[in-house]
């Protein structure tokens, strides 16, 4: 985890180069980031660090990231930016209405 600033991002997606992608625009850009390859381990993440914003990916194993969303905003108002593929009106609604 690069610790240059405050807020901390957490990225969570089970394909490292967007993983590393995502996270070098972000540190590039001097912000905290933290990471997880799949559900649980971002429900674990969220829980014991807090993160000050959610990157989000949708489809991830174990636990999908509609239902780390749903998780997540049980337990907190972090901001979640989706981070996805899926492109059909029914993704984008349900994602909105997370």
């Amino acid at each position: 985890m690069e610790m240059s600033n405050s807020v901390r991002i957490l990225v969570v997606d089970d394909e490292p180069p967007m993983v590393e992608l995502v996270r070098g625009y972000l540190v590039r850009e001097g912000w905290a980031v933290l990471s997880a390859s799949d559900g649980s381990e971002a429900l674990e993440i969220a829980r014991t660090e807090h993160p000050d914003v959610v990157v989000l990916d949708l489809m991830l194993p174990e636990l999908s990231g509609i239902d780390v969303c749903r998780v997540i905003r049980q337990e907190s108002d972090v901001p979640i930016l989706m981070l996805t593929a899926k492109s059909s009106e029914v993704d984008k609604i349900v994602g909105l209405e997370l």
